[in-house]
């Protein structure tokens, strides 16, 4: 796995601490790249979900041109975010089988730019309502990002039932060219990745004010955009703009699918928007 040099972390209380690579096996020799960092080959000595995860942090920006690559992990997740804020990721490509970027919650105020995803699950909100008293995600960007062969693009999803309320808002996807992915746009609100929930109760999450604007590229399914939120608190403020998505399949023209969604949609709108 490789993995970017953190540039800096500034603390809660306004204060900015540097790291000295030296005192981390950097050699200033004049040949070396210190830039990048390799994790352990030991796939045991790694036990956890996430490759690199960032809790109780604010102000960090990872860049650097470099590249995350989970070396064909199948089920584990790049970069995890959870109770942080002001978090800037930006010029990286990741490589893993999971999700490249995934929030959980309290993240607020993060700014992903200039990524390039493939392959794996794309950049997700969530999961979230799987565990009481979760607080908001607020506040997330991502904008010109490319996603190369993937299973989703942007998501947001949320598990039903849900074990509190919460809320998701102010989320905006802009200028994402997709190739070849094959959910592009999606919120799922009846997560459940090992299908044995119970769904006796939609979701409690509330997704408010989330904006898709100019996504372009192909999708490998027919239903390139795909909305289903929850029956209990639906999706409000969804804004489609400029959406161009193009499906070869011999299955039909594609397609969008909504489902408790309310929202505006403008631009070009293919395919047909659902809102």
């Amino acid at each position: 796995m490789l993995m970017l040099l953190l540039v800096w972390i500034t603390k809660v209380r306004g204060q900015t601490k540097f790291f000295n690579v030296m005192k981390y096996g950097a050699v200033p020799d004049g040949k070396t790249d210190n830039r990048v960092l390799r994790a352990s080959t030991d796939p045991s000595s790694l036990n956890t979900d996430h490759w690199i995860s960032f809790r109780h942090v604010d102000g960090l920006t990872l860049t650097g041109g470099g590249s995350f690559d989970g070396q064909d992990s199948p089920n584990t997740d790049e970069i995890h975010i959870g109770r942080s804020s002001d978090i800037q990721i930006f010029d990286s490509t990741i490589a893993i089988e999971d999700d490249y970027i995934s929030m959980s919650h309290r993240s607020k105020n993060i700014n992903i730019t200039k990524v390039h995803c493939g392959p794996g699950h794309g950049i997700s909100i969530g999961s979230l309502g799987k565990l009481p008293n979760e607080e908001p995600v607020l506040g997330i960007t991502a904008r010109n990002c490319t996603f190369s062969g993937t299973s989703n693009g942007v998501r947001i999803k949320t598990w039903a039932p849900s074990a509190s309320p919460s809320i998701v808002s102010n989320i905006t996807f802009q200028d994402i060219i997709m190739d070849n992915v094959y959910n592009p746009i999606i919120i799922d609100q009846q997560y459940c990745p090992l299908h044995n929930c119970a769904k006796k109760a939609a979701s409690r999450v509330q997704i408010s004010d989330v904006k898709f604007r100019n996504i372009r590229g192909t999708s490998s399914s027919k239903v390139a955009v795909n909305l289903q939120c929850s029956s209990s608190v639906p999706c409000e403020k969804i804004e489609l703009m400029d959406i161009n998505l193009a499906y070869k399949g011999s299955d039909g023209p594609v397609d969008s699918s909504c489902s408790h969604v309310s929202g505006v949609s403008y631009g070009e709108q293919m395919p047909p928007s659902c809102i």
